[in-house]
């Protein structure tokens, strides 16, 4: 059978693209004399099924979507392509010829989510239809070659009971994390990139009670607690003229006005953290979100840097903090899996906040009481 060039390809889909409807397999073969290639059954198959494959959901990169435990799957360049399925990142045979395939892939996603890919916007973060959260740079502003990182929404919600069997959660400390939602106590979850943060927080929302109304505010939509009462706001990327932005910060705004019982930031990281401050200091307890730090010790510091992108000063950020959020419970990910890893308390010494270690769990090794352990006993009425 004759090779077909990816070129030629490209080929192909234009003069099919400029039909303005659905293809045939007929107009494949009138695309194929076009570009002057005898036309045989083995080829006409090959090359529809080429077309088929690069036109639905993520093309050549379906079938590791679908690999079962599957969280991200990343594209560095055509010679490589990782999949993490709970066990770290694996290499896995690239189903790339060229850069130009990675790139027509990239583009192509791109404009599936409305977004602009292109040597004037080189770069692209977007949602996907069934929620797979895409990122892509072009070469040459990336090397090896054009990147795509796909993030995979977990399918379904997991229990406490899931973590513990799991190897994620110490039983002691799913009863914490049980006070915690129950005394509607204010928690961010802090953790690395992969470490679950998502994951758990959606386990504990699915843990408040049913006659509570949830406001969850996200970049992404990844948040789906298993809870009958859940309304997901979303923020808003600027369109190719570069109108149409919505920020986080409006986004939470709104949900104030929507009378949340719990109000949810799936991940803080930029100024939105101020009006999530605000929120819950002014009675709405119980709140939550994520944040990305390297231990509960450092949530603090980086709580600080992120104000200061909103203009809040070092003091006015550590006086809101203070009196806004209770908890940290911190996740690590080791070679043999993720874990929640610490629970700690935050205090104010003098103008700082510090986070005071209650709980820790290694693994191996047992689950450790902290200089906090009394305050969080405190908290929690355990």
């Amino acid at each position: 059978m004759t090779d077909v060039s990816e070129a030629t390809l490209n080929g192909i889909r234009t003069t099919l693209a400029a039909l303005g409807r659905p293809w045939t397999v007929p107009d494949v073969a009138r695309a194929l004399r076009r570009v002057h290639m005898a036309v045989t059954d083995d080829l006409l198959l090959h090359v529809t099924e080429q077309l088929r494959i690069s036109s639905v959901g993520a093309g050549p990169l379906e079938p590791f979507l679908r690999l079962a435990g599957v969280t991200d799957v990343l594209v560095n360049g055509a010679s490589q392509v990782f999949v993490d399925c709970g066990a770290g990142l694996e290499p896995v045979a690239s189903p790339f010829a060229d850069d130009d395939a990675v790139r027509t892939l990239a583009v192509r996603l791109a404009a599936s989510a409305e977004r602009r890919l292109d040597d004037a916007s080189p770069y692209v973060d977007a949602r996907l239809a069934g929620g797979v959260r895409l990122h892509a740079v072009l070469a040459p502003l990336a090397e090896p070659g054009t990147c795509i990182s796909l993030r995979i929404p977990s399918g379904n919600t997991l229990t406490l009971d899931d973590w513990i069997a799991g190897g994620g959660l110490h039983p002691q400390l799913a009863q914490v994390l049980q006070a915690i939602i129950a005394k509607r106590v204010a928690f961010l979850v802090s953790g690395g990139t992969g470490t679950g943060k998502t994951t758990l927080l959606a386990s504990l929302l699915s843990l408040v009670p049913a006659h509570e109304r949830i406001l969850v505010v996200e970049d992404s939509r990844e948040l789906k607690p298993s809870h009958p009462h859940v309304v997901s706001l979303e923020a808003r990327h600027a369109n190719a003229e570069g109108a149409g932005i919505v920020t986080l910060t409006d986004m939470v705004r709104q949900a104030l006005r929507m009378r949340p019982d719990r109000l949810v930031l799936g991940e803080v990281r930029g100024a939105e953290l101020i009006d999530l401050l605000i929120a819950m200091n002014t009675g709405h307890e119980g709140g939550c979100g994520t944040v990305h730090a390297n231990s509960a010790l450092d949530v603090p510091a980086r709580l600080e840097a992120l104000a200061a992108l909103g203009g809040l000063g070092r003091v006015a950020a550590h006086a809101q903090i203070a009196s806004a959020i209770q908890l940290v419970i911190h996740l690590r990910r080791e070679p043999f899996g993720r874990f929640v890893n610490q629970i700690g308390v935050l205090h104010r010494t003098g103008e700082i906040v510090e986070v005071e270690m209650a709980l820790q769990w290694s693994q191996p090794g047992g689950l450790q009481e902290g200089p906090a352990i009394k305050a969080l006993k405190e908290l929690l009425a355990l």
